[in-house]
């Protein structure tokens, strides 16, 4: 018998090296495979957040639109009761003397807010609110704040904590169901709760809230037959959102247009082919097209107009105005000039974390873990714990009870000439959060350092404004320096010196 000896103690060291050699081969190729994945998954992200601002962004401008037309309907309705006999001076007296309650400031101030159709996912979430606050005497401003649906607030006086969306649903759902209340009170009383809530966040007292629902502007438009619009671009945005979350594309070319209602809707909302300022231009070409034909055709007089408008109005807006106090409110609307409305929106564009940033940037997201996995958005705190809210009334101060600075376009250069390093572009991106518009961070152009941190208005026009950002700043108002170049001269130029330490505005405005 022979047998055959194998030294299998070879074989496993020769899998070995094999594997190995195989592992060697493959391991550049896994690199840069991983590094690909890594960035789609970011880009990915990135398209995701993108949307969901954009997506903001867009209600926000129909609410606005929605709002503003009820009013005008309202008023339209009054004036066409009196010329068909039906109020006289006694019964308008009565009927349309109701005043909308004003603050210390002679401001109403509102919240908006926007709701889907029946077909929207989410019954009774709400998708837009914004703080509307009306200067009619002084300034004849209004100021628009968006906060978006995802803002979340970590403790209320009544309603909770939660996401900003759902509390207008929960409270009513509690109110009727809990307290017995009817629905038309529970409404009522949940929208209220809702404006105090906001307030409270913001500082601000809020009088009353309207509630409305996308379909009020579409039907308000086809109520009066399209508007006529002549469209100064062609517009091919291939992103406008359906109503699947998913993409459509909105085809429109420069010139004359007849737009019914949906149409009129896409032209306010589309801004993947133009600019944001674009947007809103557009949306006063359709606010004053909408009012031209009512005026110049005689709707204000048609009985039959008027019946479906009271309809479109009452199935479609739900407020805590009174009819009185709502005719009030559209009178004080119609002081409000065209230019002097000044928008923003609080967002998470704060440059915490990385380069970008926009005005409104006080709110960041927290990680999903600590929220049950869902998304909500916080507000940045100075210290970053407790989490409070007095960025956001900062702003609030200075955008509503300073408006003048808002309305008074001007450009900002931030210099250093003697401050501590990276202090301008400190300073700078402040200002730029707070809504104003920052054009240069430099350091100056001087021969000499200076202990002293100054600022000037390049013009008498400014000097007002100069004022303002001295008193604010705490710093001392001077003449333009004769040896700065004149290219680093602006509306306002602020120059910081050896003496300046930086302070957020939230600190200073509570000084």
């Amino acid at each position: 018998m022979t047998f055959r000896v194998r030294r299998l103690q070879n074989e496993k060291p020769n899998r070995l090296r094999t594997l190995y050699g195989f592992t060697l081969a493959v391991l550049p190729l896994v690199k840069p495979m991983a590094g690909l994945y890594g960035s789609w998954k970011e880009r990915q992200t990135e398209q995701k957040n993108r949307a969901y601002r954009i997506m903001i962004l867009k209600r926000f401008l129909l609410i606005t639109i929605a709002i503003l037309v009820a009013c005008i309907l309202m008023a339209s309705m009054v004036r066409a009761l009196v010329s068909m006999d039906v109020l006289n001076v006694g019964t308008i007296t009565s009927i349309a003397s109701a005043e909308v309650q004003t603050n210390e400031h002679g401001h109403v101030n509102i919240l908006l807010v926007g709701q889907g159709d029946a077909d929207h996912d989410g019954k009774d979430l709400t998708d837009t609110l914004i703080v509307a606050s009306l200067d009619p005497t002084n300034t004849k401003s209004a100021v628009l704040l968006s906060l978006p649906r995802d803002t979340y607030f970590l403790r209320t006086e009544k309603i909770g904590k939660g996401k900003l969306n759902s509390f207008y649903r929960d409270y009513k759902s509690y109110l009727i169901y809990q307290q017995g209340m009817a629905e038309e009170d529970a409404k009522k009383e949940a929208l209220a709760e809702l404006g105090a809530e906001v307030g409270r966040k913001l500082g601000l007292d809020i009088s009353h809230v309207v509630k409305v629902n996308f379909t009020a502007f579409v039907e308000a438009v086809d109520a009066i037959g399209g508007i006529e619009i002549d469209v100064p671009y062609d517009i091919l945005d291939t992103e406008y959102p359906d109503e699947n979350y998913g993409y459509e594309t909105f085809a429109i070319n420069q010139g004359v247009q007849q737009l019914d209602g949906a149409t009129a809707l896409k032209y306010a909302r589309s801004r993947h082919t133009t600019s944001d300022f674009s947007r809103s231009a557009r949306q006063q070409q359709v606010l004053a097209a909408m009012a031209k034909k009512v005026k110049d055709e005689g709707y204000i007089t048609d009985t039959g107009f008027l019946s479906a408008m009271v309809q479109n109005l009452s199935e479609n807006v739900d407020s805590t105005l009174s009819l009185r106090e709502m005719i009030g409110l559209a009178e004080l609307g119609r002081a409000i000039e065209r230019d002097h409305i000044i928008t923003m929106q609080l967002n998470d564009r704060n440059a915490l974390y990385d380069s970008f940033i926009e005005p409104g940037g006080f709110l960041y997201t927290p990680p999903r873990n600590e929220f049950g996995g869902t998304a909500v958005l916080l507000p940045v705190s100075i210290p970053e714990f407790p989490v409070t809210w007095k960025q956001p009334q900062a702003l609030g101060t200075l955008l509503f009870h300073n408006r003048n600075m808002y309305l008074t376009p001007m450009s900002i250069h931030v210099l250093n000439n003697g401050g501590a390093s990276g202090t301008a572009r400190r300073l700078a991106t402040e200002l730029i959060r707070y809504g104003f518009t920052v054009n240069k961070i430099a350091n100056a152009k001087l021969p000499n350092k200076q202990d002293s941190s100054v600022l000037f208005a390049g013009s008498e026009e400014h000097q007002e404004s100069a004022e303002f950002f001295a008193n604010l700043l705490g710093l001392q108002v001077a003449e333009v320096p004769t040896d700065l170049p004149v290219e680093q001269v602006s509306d306002i130029t602020i120059i910081l010196g050896a003496d300046y330490s930086y302070q957020p505005l939230q600190n200073l405005l509570a000084n």
